[in-house]
């Protein structure tokens, strides 16, 4: 009578569900490898390996930077400057382990091994409950992996700024400014600029000394000033003459002990030269200013827009972080208090200038009202710190107002020293979709082949029974053997399972002994082979 389980008391089927989760924590399959002797098969599989290993680790790796988090999402204030003087004539004047020649003769393909061992088991199922709650408690249910979701945006930014300023002049006078006077220009795209100092000079056309700043312009003779190429820092024409005083060193201001005084080239242009350094008119109680911003959003992949001002919000308001997290308008000294903590670089930033990002960040959830999404908004100093000591510090440009007085060319010179406040959009919103849903799921169950290689490294590696282990998981097939002789190989070395059942008198498991050269038994387990599963009884 043969003993043999079929494979219906093997997989418990028709019986009581005890019965069935005892065989599930108490036994696992995991893939038996068989390794196919043929140069041809496995020469196709190397070169194929050969070519993905190239383009995985010289396009994706090297070529893309695959080893690197990238984003393209970038924040730049770029400010240019040109100099030059130009004059117009008018009517006026992954590691392999390369097995040798087998690697390319030989490869290998699944099969399947059941292993009964409640403690490996047990590890495999506490594996994939870990795996299965990471996957819905945090993939799909934190993630949202159940939504699709787009970070496409299109954004629209109005920025208004309220406040009244003022500079103090000599003569104990006191000079008044508003929106129109500070904000330069008047509108821009996502952007704007507010004055904190700024340096006037009133010009007209003639000829005059040049600045006493640029090193080229000290002179001592007309040939000094003639000789020299054009420099891009020169406020005009020079004309060939060095303006020499014969009682004061020009450069020094201290009187000449020397017979040969120091003088500075002449240039014809807009005189006299910009001096920034003690005419400067510092803007007062910036601090107290505000700046609205209105926001208007789209998600072009959902059809929905968005504002970040909410229906119920309560006029005149000041954005708190935790009081008044809705209201859109923000106070100068709440901004600067966010990008800058060091009271002496901020007190820099209003006279030298600065720039700001301002990022207002959308994260929303479609399958809820839209009302309830609302922006998060966060602040950032993007120029150098002053202590770094910059090449270029702060932030100025110059501007000029011209007019005509007495058929005479003049203008007021302007260069205003402030804040370049840049608006940064960004967003991300997700909408339930079964495809995407459908996705994850499938890309999940993948996951769970993670717990049975964490078992089999430990069976192959870490057990008392590795070697054992090896024997039923590595099988060794030679193709061009001829059918006999596999045969006779495997009668004198492979005991049938039959002979084995026919010799156990109660038991369902007949013992297999694992045999020496000498065909000395030294460790027997008890094993069944039900058509391509081989059984493996660890506990036993």
């Amino acid at each position: 009578m043969n003993s043999h389980p079929s494979f219906k008391d093997r997989y418990h089927i028709g019986k009581s569900m005890k019965n069935f989760l005892m065989g599930y924590f108490t036994e696992y399959e995991t893939p038996k490898l068989v390794s196919i002797h043929s140069a041809k098969y496995a020469g196709l599989l190397r070169i194929i390996q050969i070519i993905i290993l190239i383009y995985s680790t010289i396009y994706l790796l090297i070529y893309e930077k695959g080893y690197q988090k990238q984003s393209t999402t970038i924040t730049s204030s770029v400010t240019l400057k040109v100099k030059g003087i130009g004059y117009v004539l008018t009517s006026e004047n992954q590691t392999m382990i390369i097995d040798g020649a087998g690697y390319f003769t030989e490869y290998e393909t699944p099969k399947l091994v059941l292993i009964h061992s409640a403690t490996y088991a047990g590890l495999l199922r506490v594996i994939q409950i870990i795996i299965l709650m990471y996957s819905i408690l945090y993939l799909l249910i934190y993630e949202k992996g159940y939504q699709k979701q787009s970070t496409a945006i299109t954004s629209s930014v109005t920025l208004k700024v309220k406040g009244i300023g003022y500079v103090h002049l000599s003569e104990n006078k006191t000079l008044i400014i508003d929106g129109a006077d500070y904000i330069i220009p008047p509108s821009e795209n996502n952007a704007i600029f507010i004055k904190t100092n700024f340096v006037q000079t009133d010009q007209t056309q003639s000829k005059c000394a040049e600045n006493i700043k640029l090193e080229e312009a000290i002179c001592k003779s007309d040939s000094d000033c003639f000789n020299k190429s054009s420099i891009p820092s020169m406020n005009g024409r020079w004309t060939g003459r060095c303006l020499l005083s014969s009682k004061t060193n020009v450069v020094t201001g201290t009187t000449n002990a020397i017979k040969r005084p120091t003088g500075l080239c002449e240039y014809a242009g807009w005189c006299p030269p910009e001096d920034d350094l003690t005419s400067t008119m510092l803007v007062q109680d910036v601090r107290n200013f505000t700046i609205f911003i209105k926001n208007f959003i789209e998600f072009p992949a959902f059809n929905v827009k968005h504002q970040n001002m909410v229906d119920n919000l309560k006029k005149p308001c000041i954005f708190h972080p935790k009081h008044y997290k809705d209201c859109p308008i923000f106070s100068m000294d709440f901004i600067m208090n966010e990008v800058e903590k060091n009271i002496s670089e901020r007190n820099l930033m209003l006279l030298h200038g600065g720039v700001i990002r301002i990022k207002i960040d959308w994260n929303c959830n479609l399958d809820r009202n839209i009302k309830l999404c609302k922006p998060q908004y966060s602040f950032a100093r993007l120029d150098v710190p002053f202590y770094e000591k910059p090449f270029s510090r702060g932030f100025n440009f110059r501007y000029a107002s011209h007019w005509k007085h007495n058929q005479r060319h003049v203008r007021i010179l302007t260069k205003a020293y402030g804040l370049r406040l840049i608006i940064a959009v960004s967003g991300k919103a997700g909408k339930f979709h079964f495809i995407t849903l459908t996705f994850n799921i499938g890309s999940l169950i993948g996951l769970f082949g993670l717990a049975t290689f964490v078992c089999d490294v430990i069976l192959l590696n870490l057990s008392k029974r590795a070697s054992l282990y090896r024997n039923y998981v590595f099988e060794i097939v030679h193709l061009r053997t001829r059918i006999n002789s596999t045969l006779n190989v495997s009668k004198k070395y492979v005991p049938r399972n039959d002979d084995q059942y026919s010799n156990s008198n109660s038991s369902s498991e007949a013992e297999l002994p694992y045999q020496t050269p000498t065909n000395t038994p030294t460790s027997p387990v008890k094993t069944v082979t039900i058509g391509e599963v081989t059984v493996i009884n660890l506990d036993e």
